[in-house]
């Protein structure tokens, strides 16, 4: 063990300030998050997620001519290289997770980058995940559609038909809510290997690494198993006192940092509500709530 004498141990770091931050706020006790200065409840649903990136990067939303320059920009930047689309059919062959395959893809991307690598790769990801969700089904991919937004063409890609508003709308509430939350573990994960001054696509990559476990980035789809296993309401104390009974984790149940309600989860909410009264499976929604 290191340190120096009269130093005290902090589990997980709690308590500690590793860095300060321009970009959000999280108050956990108050359960309070801000995004660029606005509440998490006030900018999730109602900006374009092209909108939020513009903001953290910019610290203003931009006007209609900045923002048709941006969007331009983010979906010029969408196409794979060719080693990429190599990997994802070989990691397709191969069944290998969807998060296992999105960070070797990811490590690709340093054979082809722009002189602004950062936007590349937001512009890149959820083309690889959609590609390799379809070449797991044996479906040839769907090429990117550079009319439309950051959220509809990932739908797009996805099935293959335009989404519909609320799905899109659903997705974007989503992404902006969670597109930051302070010093996380992928956050200091990434923050760690570009302190050794090591380029941005490791340190995503090594983000990808810390998000990919169950206890963080890999929490929600757990919670969504945990719906499908009780299968109808009536079903549901009883699962679930059994898992506390064997010692489990409940997935989707609090938070480390938010001592009260973590405030995204009324933003997520109100969009789920929206999606499932326009175009989304009402009964899955039913059950989950």
């Amino acid at each position: 063990m290191g340190g120096s004498s009269g130093a005290s141990f902090a589990p997980g770091l709690e308590g500690v300030v590793a860095a300060e931050t321009r970009i959000s706020g999280v108050d956990g006790e108050a359960g309070v998050l801000t995004l660029a200065g606005f509440p998490v409840e006030e900018i999730s649903g109602r900006v374009t997620f092209e909108e939020m990136v513009y903001l953290l990067r910019h610290d203003e939303l931009p006007d209609a001519g900045e923002l048709a320059a941006f969007r331009t920009a983010l979906a010029g930047r969408r196409g794979l290289p060719g080693a990429t689309l190599e990997l994802l059919r070989a990691a397709a062959a191969r069944k290998v997770p969807e998060m296992d395959a999105l960070r070797m893809a990811v490590d690709t991307s340093s054979l082809d980058l722009s002189d602004d690598p950062a936007l590349d790769l937001v512009a890149r990801f959820p083309v690889i995940v959609a590609v390799y969700h379809r070449l797991l089904r044996d479906e040839e991919p769907v090429a990117p559609d550079p009319s439309l937004g950051h959220a509809a063409n990932y739908l797009y890609m996805l099935g293959g038909e335009r989404p519909g508003e609320g799905s899109v709308r659903a997705l974007e509430t989503y992404l902006n809510a969670v597109s930051d939350h302070g010093m996380n573990a992928s956050t200091f994960a990434a923050r760690v290997i570009v302190a050794t001054r090591s380029d941005l696509v490791s340190a995503i990559v090594g983000a990808v690494g810390a998000l990919k476990g169950p206890l963080h980035g890999g929490a929600p789809g757990p919670a969504l198993d945990v719906v499908f296993e009780i299968g109808s309401a009536e079903n549901a104390e009883a699962v679930l006192r059994e898992k506390l009974r064997r010692g489990e984790r409940l997935m989707g149940f609090g938070h480390r940092i938010y001592r009260v309600r973590d405030p995204r989860a009324d933003v997520l909410a109100a969009a789920a509500e929206h999606l499932f009264a326009t175009d989304g499976d009402k009964e899955l929604y039913d059950l989950a709530l």
